[in-house]
């Protein structure tokens, strides 16, 4: 069974370097409700379909496959709200770690998250400079929640 473990925290873009290049990503939900969430990822070229479960702390059963792109703009169509997010990711290797940071744009532009992906839940790992506020805990911070109540609305 896939697990992911994750924390998230806020970027202070003053004290980030932006890489020169980021992956856009554009990815709605098909189902999202307390338990259960299927999205739709499209990275570049790359789609993805993910099934995610219920987070019991920072952990959650996550299951990912790509699929043909030309499927998920099928299931975009039949089965989504169409709603989405958009945002470009980065990728800095800290210490040991590689960290994703977000971009958010669109009705989410101003916010930028970075996650950090852990082995188990109490992992030590080396914190960035430009890392703030953890918002781990913080469901309003879940991209399943950011399409529906979007960042510029808080």
């Amino acid at each position: 069974m896939g697990c992911e473990i994750e924390r998230k925290f806020l970027v202070d873009l003053a004290r980030w370097q932006k890489p020169e290049k980021g992956v856009r990503i554009k990815q709605g939900y098909l189902v999202r409700h307390e338990g259960l969430s299927l999205r739709l990822r499209l990275a570049d070229d790359k789609a993805f379909l993910t099934i995610k479960g219920a987070s019991k702390g920072i952990s959650r059963s996550e299951f990912e496959y790509e699929i043909p792109p030309e499927d998920l703009d099928a299931m975009f169509e039949e089965f989504g709200s169409g709603k989405y997010i958009s945002k470009v990711r980065y990728y800095e290797q800290v210490g040991d770690h590689r960290w994703e940071i977000d971009i958010f744009e669109g009705a989410n532009t101003g916010l930028a998250v970075a996650e950090i992906e852990l082995k188990h839940e109490d992992e030590v790992f080396e914190m960035p400079s430009w890392v703030t506020e953890e918002v781990s805990d913080d469901p309003r911070y879940r991209n399943a929640y950011l399409v529906e109540k979007p960042y510029s609305e808080w």
